[in-house]
């Protein structure tokens, strides 16, 4: 499926080198945004330590977690799918324990007991350390569930196991939880509020990673240009702080400057943005480094200012232009991808032509699109009447889906001609005589194999392409070696 149109909820087994002294299998499965693939990675740290190896194969697990997505009801459908085959294999394996993990824990808690008759644990976002202790119960007979939410915890503490990695991209988080509120969003119920990472613990990351031959990053956060680190705690919290505290703040421009100046050759990505929080210094700061790649992930939600509105984002299409536009001012050659949702509450023709028009208007490199899920406890769920019909958000959301593909091919089609330097990550899934990486504005680029390895920088010329990857011919390694 291409990315354009990435409904699905990815399911990923994770699994990491066994170590000789752990006695016990774990095997971990993660659905949902990168935040959950880089939690499930922190899990396996935290049990590694308590004698569990990672393991790909289902059948011999003694621990199976599934680290859950509640963004929409796909997801959570999805997940019960997936208990449904951990039963079946529960009977051959009547030891076996299961958990559940990540916002969908959150979010139902005790009720995933109840429901779900296999699950054994329940555990939060914020809970992972008290694993073991979990863990210690569920193996004494006793069902167990942390689902408390934290002021503080941001795991920066923890090295991550990197998992299922290809040893050249890694992710790095660096803010939990949000405090937006948007009407139709579950994250600040099921991550908390937001409080960002020591930077310092994050570049020691970055500097660990670079050691160990990762070749880029992407720091993640649910709204990542609001970090905002001043010793600790939650960010609503910072008008309360010390002169001193104020006066060395990081905020995230200063921090992606820190990481950029800390690993030169490292490729640096984020994500996630959000437009009421994006500021020029932090677009400044992208075009001053080389190694900070020139893409911006966007969500707009909807181009209807009323529809904005009632859902609660704290910007207009007319500020959004605005950042757009200056986006490319200063950085001409930066790709921008979004977010959309067909079919919100009281959306009307009017609302959905003008979503049309902000695509029209802006011409994204690519995005990601839904038609609207109600989600339990929201305020759009407590407050709003979900009155678009089903067949009317499948139809504008195919015509919204429509004219980005056109745009997806007219974006990648501007890359022919030129030479551009791509990160190897490995094999094309299509041709395994052909490597697949990406260049800097995030969109994928096959070429030959020839002599070039993976983790190399490779200057490609690109002679082709389809509406989302471009094809071409490896002219040598570049300066990023």
């Amino acid at each position: 499926m291409e990315k354009i149109i990435d409904e699905s909820i990815q399911g990923h087994t994770l699994s990491v080198e066994t170590n000789k002294k752990n006695s016990r299998n774990l095997y971990i499965e993660s659905y949902g945004c990168a935040m959950n693939f880089s939690d499930s990675e922190i899990v396996a740290s935290i049990l590694a330590n308590e004698g569990f190896n990672t393991t790909q194969e289902l059948e011999n697990a003694d621990l199976v977690l599934v680290n859950t997505c509640s963004i929409r009801e796909k997801a959570e459908l999805t997940v019960r799918k997936r208990l449904e085959k951990y039963n079946t294999i529960k009977k051959k394996r009547p030891h076996m324990k299961v958990g559940v993990l990540g916002c969908m824990a959150e979010r139902l808690k005790s009720k995933l007991l109840e429901e779900e008759k296999i699950v054994d644990m329940v555990v939060g976002p914020d809970a992972y350390k008290d694993l073991p202790n979990l863990i210690q119960e569920i193996d004494e007979g006793r069902d167990a569930i942390n689902v408390v939410l934290s002021k503080d915890e941001t795991y920066g503490d923890i090295s991550p196991v990197r998992l299922n990695s290809n040893g050249i991209s890694a992710f790095v988080s660096i803010t939990r939880g949000c405090d937006n509120m948007c009407t139709f969003c579950v994250v600040p119920f099921t991550r908390g509020r937001e409080r960002s990472r020591d930077p310092h613990s994050i570049a020691k990351e970055v500097n660990d990673l670079w050691n160990r031959g990762f070749k880029e990053i992407t720091l993640l956060g649910q709204n990542v240009d609001s970090y905002l680190w001043y010793g600790g705690g939650l960010k609503k919290d910072f008008e309360k702080a010390s002169e001193m505290q104020i006066a060395t703040a990081v905020n995230f421009s200063n921090l992606l400057e820190i990481v950029a100046m800390a690993q030169p050759k490292m490729r640096i990505r984020f994500s996630t943005s959000n437009p009421q929080d994006m500021s020029l210094e932090v677009i400044k700061t992208m075009a001053k480094y080389d190694n900070i790649c020139k893409h911006i992930h966007l969500p707009v939600q909807s181009g209807s200012n009323r529809i904005l509105k009632a859902m609660n984002r704290l910007h207009t299409i007319e500020a959004y232009f605005e950042l757009i536009d200056n986006i490319k001012k200063i950085i001409p050659d930066c790709a921008i991808s979004h977010d959309m949702i067909s079919g919100f509450p009281s959306e009307n023709e009017k609302d959905h032509l003008e979503t049309l028009a902000v695509l029209d208007y802006i011409k994204y490199d690519y995005g990601y699109m839904y038609s609207y899920s109600e989600r339990p406890g929201t305020l759009a769920e407590r407050k709003m009447e979900d009155d678009i019909p089903e067949k009317t958000k499948q139809r504008r959301l195919s015509e919204i889906i429509a004219l980005q593909r056109e745009h997806c091919k007219y974006k990648t089609e501007q890359h022919l001609g030129k030479t551009e330097e791509i990160l190897i990550e490995g094999p094309s899934k299509k041709d395994d005589a052909q490597w697949m990486g990406r260049n800097s504005q995030n969109i994928v680029a096959v070429f030959p194999k020839e002599n070039y390895k993976v983790g190399d920088f490779v200057k490609v010329r690109m002679d082709d392409c389809t509406s989302a990857t471009l094809i071409g011919k490896a002219i040598g390694l570049s300066e990023g070696n």
